[in-house]
């Protein structure tokens, strides 16, 4: 929040500005906020949102269909004004009255009061509803003066459709209030939130720490606890709110796990698998659960689960179709989905027994492979920092995955008797599926081609390991395009091919020729420094690397080395 906008003073307006152009068929800027676009719907009940800027979706997001017909936006977690209030409102009414919509704080409490009183002077019948969501702001016998965070969002989402539906004021107002009694949220913070402008977080969390009970201003949580995995977050999430749960409470939930503006989708929805899990176990039944940003709070790193223990009318507000900007859901399909057949998983390699020299070598290389997956983990970082130079750093992690899956499958595949190609086969697809990348797909073809030439029966010769790695070298190039000199693991691979079958083809010893071509390959890979890449993710930054061995040739080389070593102490 402090890189493109160093002004605090004036962040609503601009941003307010900048959002209605970027959404002009959802909503119209009015002084104050925005209001749902279109002709106004006359009679129905008009939904006004609100409060400080610094939490999108909410609240300028979640207006339009089925949700708000107004929010009211004031500066970043500042209240909006009571003036601003009353505008937002006047524009959004047609006629049916104005349910005022927000989280209980002290500074929207007494500006929204005064909107409201204001728009009752002027005939406008206008009623509050206060979400009181925040279980770690206040016990449960207090529950008037807990604050609002992410159960925002169901309480709005339950009024608007409640008004979508065309109920009277008298109706929507209950309805967010029952929404508002059967809401209950929890948080925790990783690390803080930068307002525009500055040069620090407004709160620190300690390292390796997590803080409990957050809010969504800025403020820290009620205690700190040491930092967790995601299954400890997902249990302490879950028991906190079923320790809340309403005494005549049935078993059908809706769930949102909200982001609050720097904890990624991805490790939402790893945190949402756990917590599915924990709701299950619990005997409920998740309606329509909802994983993303709906209340942030600028760049805090956290995230929200918000439970809303639903009753018939409840989950049919929950359910029904929205149209925001930043909320949308669809109605459910009327009719059954039809059972969809599934294809079988992608056949793995099958299990062809060697015969006891080939499964003499399946020993061997399995060896190999153990030493070489020590050999990738004792050199994962520096691999990881030689890749960042000019990459994305992964090198290492990705290498490590492999050979970790690699090994997994060839010890199973070497327990049921399997022969050298057998087993270097399945340890080949096994690190292309783990590994993922470039790195993982030319690593599985190039050891899968070399699996093809030793066979399942009969020992590994000479002359079948010449041919298997001169099939790696093929495989490699043909699938990934690169060729010396472009500073890849090709840099690499073609001296430790074309000094192993050389010396292979003059009648040399197999496993002394192997030793000298690692060696070569090494000294290849070393030279890497002096080159630009020519493909690749480090292409665009290729000045950057020049003086900085490729990742992927120094790989091979260790890898080549390792070997190397393994079978001259085989071999004596």
């Amino acid at each position: 929040m402090t890189r493109l906008y160093a002004d605090p003073a004036r962040f609503s307006e601009d941003q307010l500005r900048g959002f209605a152009a970027a959404h002009p068929e959802h909503v119209t800027l009015v002084p104050g906020g925005v209001i749902r676009s279109g002709p106004p719907r006359h009679g129905r009940v008009a939904v006004v949102v609100g409060g400080g800027s610094g939490h999108y979706p909410a609240f300028s997001g979640l207006v339009g269909g089925g949700l708000a017909a107004g929010a009211v936006v004031g500066n970043i977690f500042t209240s909006p004004s009571s003036r601003q209030a009353e505008s937002v409102a006047r524009a959004a009414d047609t006629g049916g009255g104005v349910l005022f919509c927000f989280g209980n704080y002290a500074g929207d409490r007494m500006n929204f009061g005064m909107a409201q009183a204001r728009l009752r002077d002027a005939g406008i019948d206008t009623r509050t509803v206060l979400v009181t969501d925040d279980v770690a702001s206040a016990p449960a016998d207090r529950r008037g003066e807990r604050r609002g965070i992410a159960g925002d969002f169901t309480v709005f989402k339950v009024a608007g459709a409640a008004a979508e539906e065309g109920l009277a004021l008298d109706d929507v107002e209950a309805a967010a209030r029952r929404a508002n009694d059967a809401t209950h949220s929890f948080g925790i913070a990783f690390a803080g939130c930068t307002m525009p402008g500055a040069d620090a977080p407004l709160f620190t969390v300690p390292e390796g720490k997590m803080a409990i009970g957050l809010g969504i201003h800025g403020e820290p949580g009620v205690e700190d606890a040491d930092m967790a995995d995601a299954p400890t977050v997902a249990g302490i999430l879950v028991r906190r709110l079923l320790a809340e749960r309403p005494a005549t409470a049935g078993t059908r939930v809706a769930a949102v796990l909200n982001g609050l503006g720097a904890t990624k989708y991805e490790e939402l929805f790893l945190l949402w698998g756990h917590i599915a899990r924990e709701l299950s176990a619990a005997g409920l039944t998740v309606v329509r659960p909802e994983v993303g940003e709906l209340v942030t709070s600028l760049d805090m790193a956290a995230c929200s689960l918000t439970l809303m223990w639903l009753d018939d009318d409840l989950e049919r507000w929950w359910c029904a179709p929205a149209d925001a900007p930043g909320f949308r859901r669809l109605p459910l399909p009327e009719v059954p989905a039809v059972p969809r057949t599934l294809p079988d998983a992608v056949p793995g390699t099958p299990l062809v027994q060697g015969d006891e020299a080939s499964r003499d070598a399946a020993d061997t290389i399995l060896t190999v492979l153990r030493g070489v997956r020590t050999a990738l983990h004792d050199a994962a970082a520096e691999l990881g920092r030689i890749d960042a130079v000019a990459g994305d750093g992964d090198h290492g992690r990705g290498m490590t995955k492999g050979v970790d899956a690699a090994v997994r499958a060839a010890e199973q595949a070497h327990d049921r008797g399997a022969g050298a190609r057998c087993l270097l086969s399945t340890a080949a697809d096994a690190w292309a599926d783990e590994a993922g990348g470039t790195s993982g797909v030319l690593w599985g073809v190039g050891l899968r081609a070399l699996a093809r030439q030793l066979g399942d029966t009969g020992p590994v010769d000479a002359a079948r390991a010449a041919a298997g790695v001169r099939a790696a070298l093929d495989a490699v190039t043909s699938l990934g395009g690169a060729e010396p000199g472009d500073k890849t693991l090709v840099d690499a691979l073609v001296p430790l091919v074309e000094t192993f079958t050389a010396a292979v083809g003059r009648g040399d010893d197999a496993v002394a020729a192997f030793g000298r071509a690692a060696a070569e390959a090494g000294s290849a890979a070393q030279a890497t420094a002096a080159l630009t890449p020519r493909l690749g993710r480090a292409r665009p930054l290729a000045e950057r690397s020049i003086g900085t061995p490729d990742a992927g040739a120094l790989s091979l080389a260790l890898c080549a080395r390792t070997a190397a070593e393994l079978l001259d102490q085989h071999a004596k």
